[in-house]
């Protein structure tokens, strides 16, 4: 089974020669985790600041830049993936879990500011963003978030 991730760069010159593996390496390390055994297709658009701003924007109604956006295609309950409530590729059969988008140059400020570099916070947002992409939520301070934090920390490796 290979997932199919496809990372994209919407801004030329961003740096980061490494950034599309360690997606890749991430995203596939996310899916395992949660139990995803059929391939899926997950889309992903690197970008900068304005890029995000311009998106957030655009679908969040929120004018301001941010980290990561993620756009689920389906409806799922955290942590009881099913494949029958996903859309799939018609061409390839694999299951579409969505969208993401990264904005790397806050991904590397963050990196540095945490302490643990630009590598280890890509890899954290990518993580994020496909449990965000598995149903997972942080809308407020209460068990969501403790649950998909719980599960950030345990495909990281932190546990």
């Amino acid at each position: 089974m290979e997932h199919e991730i496809y990372v994209s760069r919407e801004v030329k010159n961003l740096g980061h020669p490494n950034a599309a593996r360690l997606i890749k390496k991430a995203a596939r390390l996310a899916l395992q985790a949660e139990g995803v055994d059929c391939p899926c297709l997950i889309s992903v658009m690197l970008t900068d600041g304005e890029g995000i701003r311009q998106v957030n924007r655009q679908f969040r109604e929120v004018d301001q830049e941010t980290d990561v956006l993620s756009f689920p295609l389906n409806e799922l309950k955290p942590g009881a993936f099913d494949p029958a409530l996903c859309d799939r590729d018609p061409e390839t059969g694999s299951l579409l879990l969505g969208d993401m988008m990264l904005n790397l140059p806050r991904c590397q400020e963050q990196g540095e500011e945490l302490g643990h570099g630009f590598e280890r916070e890509l890899q954290y947002l990518t993580v994020h963003s496909v449990l965000h992409l598995l149903g997972y939520d942080h809308v407020d301070e209460g068990p969501m978030k403790k649950q998909m934090r719980a599960r950030e920390k345990a495909i990281m490796g932190e546990e």
